[in-house]
């Protein structure tokens, strides 16, 4: 299926589109997680059956979108506004909607706020409803009161440099593409299009901003906390949360799917600072009774359950042998439990 590529001008900003399909078709809105764009959606938008319609946008500060900044404190509301711009002029009323990691978090943000356009909802290897870091136990206890460890102070500053510089070799241990292939799919696994994934992930708007964002002082291990510009501190703890998502009135029925062995998004995660401290890797770790490495999958698991109990269906799917990235590394596979679940819907 062929993919046609569009500037779309919104209310708010200049959104890039791709999409797939015909203009009759039922829409499926794809929403790209961090470090990467809707390049990342490509493969998928081709396979779609007939009958729909897919659409892959670059949220802002990602890919070919409008640079706009990313206010923090909002937890990524401005994210959530800027696609319901999009549904406008685009002039969709009903659709469904698909995120991946970190655009778990704005779709669920986006049901909360808009449950009566979902047809269904998509949750792909997403980010946890109580963020990324500083939280532990299923109910999403704040380790700290200032959102520490979590924000932009956690990342490791090889990886931005690299961004920075738009590496596309191997030749550095945090290069784009040794990430990507650490952690975006499961190794060995290289995709056809890897270099088109990676100058996705380079086409990251870096800054105080953007990615990372900016820091805060903490009293607190590891003395850093999450600061109040850029997207990784839009996805703390501090202040992203999305388990409101169990109260909307109109429920949607979710599709909870992930590759089995994510390293970014899991119990453990190797993204979690808290992990690595629990490792040795970052010293001074204050152990695990006051800041453990963030329970995500049992967090999300246990939002999903009360959704449930609250009214809602959610289906849920494991992908062995896959990482990150399902849809990547494991196609046919997460192809057929999507279009199943679309379909159905």
């Amino acid at each position: 299926m062929a993919i046609t590529k569009e500037r779309v001008k919104t209310a708010r900003m200049a959104i890039n589109l791709l999409s797939s399909g015909t203009d009759g078709a039922t829409p499926v809105l794809f929403i790209h997680g961090n470090v990467s764009s809707a390049t990342f959606w490509e493969s998928v938008l081709r396979s779609l059956p007939t009958g729909l319609r897919g659409l892959a946008c670059d949220l802002r500060g990602y890919g070919e979108s409008e640079a706009l900044p990313i206010d923090a404190t909002l937890g990524l509301a401005d994210m959530v506004d800027d696609i319901d711009a999009l549904v406008a002029a685009l002039g969709l009323t009903r659709f469904h909607i698909v995120g991946h990691s970190m655009g778990g978090g704005v779709v669920m943000k986006y049901a909360i706020a808009h449950p009566e356009k979902l047809r269904s909802l998509t949750l792909v290897n997403s980010m946890s409803p109580y963020g990324y870091s500083g939280t532990k136990g299923p109910d999403g206890r704040a380790c700290y009161p200032d959102g520490a460890p979590a924000g932009a102070g956690g990342v490791n500053p090889d990886f931005i440099e690299r961004l920075s510089e738009g590496d596309t070799g191997t030749e550095h241990p945090m290069s784009p593409r040794n990430v990507f292939r650490q952690f975006y799919v499961k190794p060995p696994f290289t995709p056809e299009h890897e270099d088109a994934l990676v100058e996705s992930m380079l086409a990251t708007r870096i800054g105080d901003d953007f990615y990372p964002g900016t820091t805060a002082r903490s009293e607190h291990w590891p003395t850093l906390a999450p600061g109040d510009r850029g997207v990784l501190n839009a996805i703390s703890g501090k202040y992203f949360n999305s388990a409101a998502i169990v109260d909307i009135a109109h429920k949607p029925p979710v599709l909870w799917i992930r590759g089995e062995d994510d390293l970014i998004v899991s119990n453990n995660a190797m993204s979690d600072i808290a992990t690595l401290g629990a490792i040795g890797a970052v010293p001074g770790w204050p152990g695990k009774e006051e800041c453990p490495p963030q329970p995500m999958i049992d967090q999300i698991a246990a939002v999903l359950s009360m959704y449930e109990s609250h009214g809602g269906a959610v289906t849920r799917e494991v992908i062995a042998e896959s990482g990150h990235s399902p849809f990547v590394d494991r196609p046919e596979e997460f192809n057929e439990r999507l279009h199943r679940f679309l379909l159905g819907t």
